[in-house]
C-alpha cells in the first residue's frame, strides 16, 4: 500500500472510532435527540468503514471518502467558517494524496480481472 493510502485510511479509521467512543454517551442522555445522535453514529461508523476499504484497495472507496469529507465541509460551513475552512482544507489534502499517481494505480489494480 502507498504510504498516502495509510494515513488517508488511517486518519478516516482512527476519526471513526474515536467519534463513536466520545459520542457513545449521547445515546444515554435524554437531552439529545435520539434521531440526530443515530444519525452521528452512522457517520462515525461510516468512516470507519470508508477507512477499511480505503486500506483494501476498493476504488469507489476514495469517493466515499471525498463525500464523507464534503458533508463535514458543509456541516461546518453552518457552525462557523473557521471550521468549515479546517476541513475544506482537509479535503483538498486528501483528495491529493487519494489521487497521486501511487494511490491511483493502488485503487486501478483492484479493478482489472
Amino acid at each position: 500500500r502507498p504510504v498516502p493510502v495509510l494515513i488517508v485510511s488511517a486518519l478516516f479509521f482512527l476519526s471513526g472510532v474515536i467519534g463513536l467512543m466520545y459520542h457513545v454517551n449521547e445515546l444515554r442522555e435524554p437531552a439529545t435527540p435520539l434521531n440526530e445522535s443515530v444519525a452521528v453514529h452512522l457517520l462515525r461508523l461510516l468512516a470507519v468503514v470508508c477507512g477499511i476499504l480505503l486500506f483494501n484497495g476498493v476504488h469507489w472507496a476514495r469517493w466515499l471518502a471525498i463525500a464523507w469529507l464534503v458533508y463535514h465541509v458543509i456541516l461546518s460551513a453552518l457552525h462557523s467558517m473557521p471550521a468549515a475552512l479546517i476541513h475544506l482544507a482537509l479535503l483538498i489534502l486528501v483528495a491529493i494524496l487519494l489521487y497521486l499517481p501511487a494511490s491511483a494505480a493502488y485503487f486501478h489494480r483492484s479493478i482489472r480481472p
